[in-house]
């Protein structure tokens, strides 16, 4: 596939995704979802970590609203069924680390789209807005689901129903993103981040996605069982001789992802 809405960025076992309609403030529209649904689906063997960011001032300002300038033409039932969800499991999905790399506003769609991301770094200048019910709408993309296990219900529920920005380093704050960064290191801070993701040890890196996603379901009892099956595995990688080398010999690892 040609890719016209979004950009792509391969070093090494780091591939950065930027979403690139930056005079609609990366508003996704059908083209964008498909896109980005693509290349979640078709991404190298040897990727290691997975940046998502935006180009210009907004990160995602959400669903294209021009798509929707007839309202009654619309579908959403279908557009969410037959565009959003698959791009939301393809991303959900992956084994290796993704990043979201937020640099602007992130709002509706576009703030859930990062929030599905592993880990959600931001510009101090950012924020976060469930910005459905402005136009009689309710959370959608998996923000139902995401944000009252991140930030508890009742800052979801508020969240959610009024609307508001939610200033990055209020986020951070909230535990809705991992880190607040000031505006002019941002850009060398998440790039420095992400290439330790893709540096890093992708075993463990995916059995820590499998085991913290699991908690949410699990008993005590199943949970232990997880952790030891998969610190067994652990184990056995080549990754755990390698960083145990590492420390014994006060030396930085080399991690292969094996």
């Amino acid at each position: 596939m040609e890719y016209r809405t979004i950009k792509i960025e391969h070093i090494g076992g780091l591939l950065v995704l930027t979403l690139n309609r930056p005079d609609k403030m990366n508003a996704l529209n059908t083209a964008m979802r498909a896109e980005i649904t693509h290349l979640l689906q078709h991404l190298p063997e040897d990727l290691r970590a997975l940046v998502i960011t935006g180009a210009g001032d907004a990160f995602c300002s959400g669903q294209d609203l021009g798509d929707a300038r007839n309202a009654h033409d619309i579908d959403i039932e279908r557009v969410l069924r037959d565009e959003y969800m698959p791009m939301l499991t393809a991303l959900m999905a992956l084994e290796i680390p993704v990043l979201a790399a937020v640099n602007g506003a992130a709002a509706g769609a576009g703030a859930n789209l990062a929030l599905a991301c592993d880990v959600v770094i931001a510009a101090q200048s950012a924020f976060f807005s469930q910005a459905f019910s402005r136009i009689g709408l309710m959370p959608d993309l998996g923000g139902s689901w995401v944000m009252p296990r991140k930030v508890g219900m009742a800052r979801a529920m508020g969240a959610a129903l009024f609307a508001e920005r939610i200033p990055a380093p209020q986020a951070a704050q909230w535990g809705m993103i991992y880190e607040a960064v000031g505006d002019d290191s941002f850009d060398a801070h998440w790039r420095g981040r992400a290439a330790q993701l893709a540096a890093g040890p992708s075993c463990a890196f995916r059995a820590i996605k499998q085991a913290l996603r699991a908690s949410a379901s699990n008993d005590l009892a199943a949970q232990l069982d997880l952790e030891a099956h998969l610190q067994g595995e652990l184990g056995k990688s080549r990754d755990f001789l390698e960083g145990i080398s590492a420390f014994l010999d006060k030396r930085a690892p080399n991690f292969e992802g094996r």
